[in-house]
């Protein structure tokens, strides 16, 4: 079948070394010429093989020789294609099946044929049974069917002292270890194949240290006859001793309360134990085949990790705390070990971390560090905690070049509420204070209680005056009745004492000692007060107090009033605009510089009812002029920045030209060059929503700040005020001489009006005017003054004259 399938002439041939090969069945009855085409170069290829030489006629592509062995290797003949010069991949198939079959026919040993030849079993092997057990090291044995030992190797000779040859286990081991053997066996035979029946320790090792396993065969003949059994017992110590290596090394990996994770040499994870998975929340499977950056937290810069590869690279370990992520997203610290597993080359083979979550063990660190630094009653940082936070601050205002003070705090009278009122009413007063204190001061404040009723505030990046308004805010939290939990009402009073750094000390203990020294001042003066630690600085808090006390009922009582400076065209020397200016006579404390009240109104929250009254008032004025025929150019108004960034001060700004009927082309709103580089972006949609209604915008004090020239070309402005601290040095000051021939020359090149104000000399006058400075004002022109005087001047229509 195969030949008709390939279309070729197949032929099974037998080979024996050094005959000719023979036929020894064809697919059909073909006569030994027609076999001579496979015959001849079958017998040329065999003897060039034999030869080690290369057929002389070269290979017939036609003819495809596919060996067939006997089961022990030796070649039993050739299985002969001769046809095509190329076998289809079916034929191939067919043609590897059929000699498979040979081949397993063989190996069964089929009868064979008459004249059938067995292959040559060759020559009798020179190793004897004896020399082959011999060169085992184990003990190999062999009994027969009695139990006696017909053979044995040296190994037994020697381990047992005697040779057992001809002896039975009773006569060699006793009765009781030969019942046990026999045993063994016994069991073998039953089983009928090789099997360890026995592992024990060594009973001729006293100190049981070594450990032998016997293996037992039954030995049967080819008619299944049992002949007797093989043994041999082998030293499996070392084994043994790995095992239980192994098997502890297991043990601990999976009990282990820590994390374990196995990387291979490349950081892919090959293996973890249960704890890695509690701890981790990722499953085994999960974490194999990933690496260990899966955990990675994000609060590490790279730096830290090469630090800790290089570490183990270099030295086989590291050993630190690891912020890491859980499956779930959550952050914990651990502390791990990471160790790296060397081969017997000295390679890197494995890494193995070792780590224990140690948040537990955090959150104790912090609750004991909370309970060493900060008040066990009220919570507040302790003596020792302030003490820390006052040596930092203070080495900061150093570099920073800033003021801070210390504010020392005392209950005034606490001692008569303990003994009245017992220690639990007081313990409720120093908690409410506590709670009350907290929430009076900024984040960057520090409260804290150093014992008993005192309690200390540090105040950083602050000065005498902002370090009054708040001692002022803190008294106020006196006025508060206090509630016990009996439900009675306490009213109380503070003593307070301000240190100020540096003036009043340069270190802790000094500004301590001062504020204390202060408040101890206080007490003196009758209590429920506060005083600087310099007298100087007190005097100036209690005028500080007055002022903000008079601020409050300035509006009511009609204490303010505008008075209007010229403004003049230096070319004709005409009126062109009026700057209204504020001006407050107290009934109590007499006039006040607008240098001292406008910062006091801004710091207690006055100034923008103050600002829209000052713009209502101008407005109106305004526009009463313009009703007498009075054209006084434009009424220039002062706004602060944070009126400007009031969502509603374009509305307002709106409604009061409104109501006071002005043109809006008639009012000029003065902003501060500083304030608006502090808020550039809201600054400048204010002022084009203003620009927008025709409201003239100017920029006041020019040249204090640091705009840039991209920066003013954003602003919708008109008009650029020069500050009177360059105009002062004109023109003799070489630098006042260079900035405003600068500001002059911005101006002109940003289409602007540009104004001097301060102008006092005529010598300024000239330069202003030579320079291309159209505008000014100042007392060379005239001091402010009222409205009616300025509606004099309007009315005869008077240049203003310069006068020595």
């Amino acid at each position: 079948m195969l030949a008709r399938w390939a279309d070729a002439t197949g032929v099974l041939i037998t080979v024996t070394q050094g005959d000719r090969p023979e036929v020894l069945c064809s697919a059909d009855s073909y006569s030994g010429e027609a076999l001579d085409p496979i015959l001849a170069p079958v017998a040329e290829q065999l003897h060039a093989s034999l030869n080690y030489t290369s057929p002389k006629g070269g290979c017939d592509p036609r003819l495809h020789l596919t060996e067939v062995f006997w089961p022990n290797g030796v070649l039993f003949g050739l299985l002969c294609l001769h046809g095509p010069a190329s076998l289809t991949d079916e034929v191939t198939l067919m043609r590897d099946n059929l000699v498979g079959r040979m081949e397993n026919d063989l190996s069964r040993q089929l009868p064979l044929g008459p004249g059938d030849r067995a292959p040559d079993p060759g020559p009798e092997p020179p190793v004897s049974l004896n020399d082959f057990i011999n060169s085992i090291e184990d003990h190999v044995w062999i009994k027969d069917t009695e139990g006696r030992y017909v053979a044995a190797n040296r190994s037994v000779v020697r381990d047992w002292g005697c040779s057992p040859l001809g002896k039975s286990d009773s006569q060699l081991f006793g009765p009781e270890r030969a019942a046990l053997f026999e045993a063994a066996d016994s069991k073998a035979i039953r089983q009928c194949r090789q099997m360890v029946v026995e592992e024990c320790a060594d009973p001729g090792d006293p100190e049981q240290k070594t450990w032998l396993e016997t293996i037992k065969s039954p030995i049967i003949s080819e008619q299944g006859t049992l002949l007797g059994v093989l043994g041999m017992t082998r030293n499996i110590t070392q084994r043994k001793v790995f095992q239980e290596q192994l098997t502890l090394a297991a043990t601990v990996f999976a009990n282990s309360a820590e994390g374990v994770m196995i990387t291979d040499h490349h950081g892919t994870i090959i293996e973890v134990n249960e704890a890695f998975c509690r701890i981790t929340g990722y499953q085994r499977e999960e974490a194999l085949a990933n690496n260990p950056r899966l955990l990675k937290s994000g609060r590490h810069d790279p730096e830290f990790y090469r630090t800790m590869w290089q570490q183990m690279l270099s030295q086989g370990h590291w050993h630190g705390e690891v912020w890491n992520r859980r499956k779930d997203g959550t952050l914990y610290p651990q502390m791990s070990t990471h160790s790296a597993v060397y081969d017997d080359e000295g390679g890197i083979r494995y890494f193995v971390g070792i780590f224990a979550d140690i948040s537990q063990q955090k959150q104790t660190e912090e609750r004991l560090a909370h309970m060493a630094y900060h008040d066990p009653l009220t919570g507040l940082p302790n003596r020792i905690r302030v003490h820390s936070r006052l040596d930092s601050e203070i080495a900061r205002a150093s570099r920073t070049h800033n003021e801070l003070a210390v504010v020392f705090i005392d209950v005034d009278h606490f001692k008569l509420i303990n003994d009245s009122r017992g220690h639990l009413a007081g313990d409720e007063v120093l908690c409410e204070f506590a709670v009350r204190l907290r929430r009076q001061v900024r984040q960057s404040d520090t409260v804290a209680r150093i014992g008993g009723d005192e309690f200390v505030v540090l105040l950083p990046e602050i000065d005498g005056t902002a370090a009054a308004d708040i001692a002022h805010k803190l008294m106020a939290l006196f006025q508060q009745p206090v509630t016990l939990s009996s439900g009675e009402h306490l009213k109380l009073t503070g003593s307070m004492g301000i240190a100020l750094y540096p003036q009043d000390g340069d270190n802790r203990d000094t500004l301590l000692r001062n504020a204390d020294t202060a408040m101890y001042r206080a007490k003196q003066q009758g209590r429920n007060s506060f005083a600087f630690y310099t007298h100087a600085l007190t005097e100036r808090s209690v005028q500080h107090l007055k002022m903000q006390s008079a601020l409050h009922l300035a509006l009511p009582k009609e204490e303010f009033s505008l008075v209007y400076q010229p403004q003049i065209d230096l070319h004709d020397g005409r009126m062109v605009g009026v700057e209204a200016l504020l001006r407050w006579h107290s009934e109590d404390l007499g006039s006040v510089s607008p240098s001292d009240f406008i910062p006091a109104a801004e710091r207690i929250g006055l100034i923008d009812e103050i600002g829209l009254w000052v713009l209502r008032e101008a407005c109106e004025q305004g526009a009463r002029w313009l009703a007498q025929g009075l054209h006084f150019g434009r009424i220039a108004v002062n706004i602060t920045g944070p009126q400007l960034l009031k969502e509603n001060f374009v509305g307002e700004v709106g409604r009061i030209l409104a109501q006071s009927g002005l043109p809006t082309s008639a009012l000029e709103l003065e902003v501060t060059e500083n304030f608006m580089i502090q808020n550039p972006e809201e600054s400048i949609q204010r002022l084009r929503q203003l620009r927008g209604m025709g409201v003239q915008i100017a920029i006041d004090d020019f040249g204090t700040g640091y705009s840039s020239l991209s920066y003013l070309k954003r602003l919708p402005l008109n008009t650029l005020k020069i500050d009177r601290s360059f105009v002062s040095g004109l023109p003799k000051d070489q630098d006042s001489r260079a900035i405003a021939e600068a500001i002059i020359s911005m101006g002109h090149s940003l289409s602007l009006t540009v104004i001097a104000e301060g102008v006092e000399h005529r010598d300024q006058v000239g330069f202003l005017s030579d320079h291309g400075c159209r505008l000014a004002q100042g007392y060379l022109f005239g001091r402010p003054v009222s409205a009616d005087k300025i509606a004099e001047l309007l009315v005869t229509d008077a240049r203003c004259h310069v006068t020595d």
